[in-house]
């Protein structure tokens, strides 16, 4: 019984991890990249606006940031609930 509640918080949270990483990059692709680009033509980076850099560079950062932070977490939560690789 104590097994099956460890497996259901380790597998609660890897799902929360990766329900919060995706709703990160939907936001930063999909709204900061096209629905909130008018908003954000006024703010200059990098000699651009700020909606076009999150389509062209943003958020392939944030998504590569997104995937190390995936991996640290991960690795923590693995060493927590005992299922670490090493």
């Amino acid at each position: 019984m104590a097994d099956d509640s460890s497996n259901n918080a380790y597998w609660s949270a890897n799902v929360r991890i990766i329900l919060i990483s995706l709703v990160i990059w939907a936001l930063v692709s999909f709204g900061f990249g096209i629905l909130l680009r008018p908003m954000l033509s006024g703010i200059a980076v990098g000699g651009t606006d700020l909606g076009f850099w999150f389509a062209q560079q943003g958020s392939i950062l944030v998504f590569l940031a997104l995937i190390f932070f995936y991996a640290w977490r991960m690795n923590k939560l693995d060493a927590e609930h005992g299922v670490s690789e090493e």
